[in-house]
């Protein structure tokens, strides 16, 4: 399996680093081609509208937009799980995504970078040990559409992971916590796809 994580902006080098050690070969993402040359995808966090802004530019949001479509499966953290809402609720003016999960998700929906948070989520689909979640800037998916699943709720009652088919998306970094349960779910998903 040959994973690409886009590397446009964010923390894309984290990403890599943790699919390499679960055993995947890694290619950095930056042009539509190298699409042409990968198994799945992973959206790191980072700044949502500058990564919408660069992909653009690069000419690889709608090449993306397609793969996506096709079937291609992504995982996105945080700002990755904004670009793969089908509707961003406060987005910059102008912002796009490139969507494929029937949700709504609000970016910064738990305030400023100060207002950064660490809990214990229950996530069933991962096995019976708590996922520790790391909240930076981070979104909320404010509405699960029919097609999505919320894989992990808040005490409060707020979304922030979900899958559809191919796709999954968290609202926290497992990349920099060490938890790879969801990396090794997402390379799951890419064996799956493959078959």
């Amino acid at each position: 399996m040959r994973v690409g994580v886009l590397a446009l902006q964010g923390d894309f080098r984290e990403h890599a680093q943790v699919l390499r050690k679960l055993g995947a070969n890694v290619d950095l993402v930056r042009r539509p081609e190298e699409l042409d040359h990968i198994d799945g995808l992973v959206i790191p966090g980072g700044e949502s509208s500058v990564m919408d802004k660069l992909a653009r530019t690069f000419g690889l949001a709608e090449p993306l937009k397609a793969a996506i479509r096709a079937g291609l499966p992504v995982y996105g953290t945080c700002a990755g799980l904004i670009m793969l809402a089908d509707t961003i609720l406060d987005g910059m003016n102008g912002q796009q995504g490139f969507g494929g999960l029937d949700i709504a998700v609000r970016r910064n929906a738990f305030g400023s970078q100060t207002a950064s948070f660490e809990t214990d989520l229950d996530i069933p689909a991962l096995g019976a040990e708590p996922v520790h979640a790391v909240f930076i800037r981070a979104p909320v998916v404010e509405t699960v559409g029919a097609g999505a699943t919320a894989l992990a709720i808040l005490d409060d009652g707020r979304c922030v992971a979900v899958e559809q088919g191919n796709l999954l998306g968290t609202s926290f970094h497992p990349e920099i916590t060490g938890e790879y349960r969801f990396h090794q779910y997402f390379l799951q998903k890419l064996v799956a796809a493959a078959r």
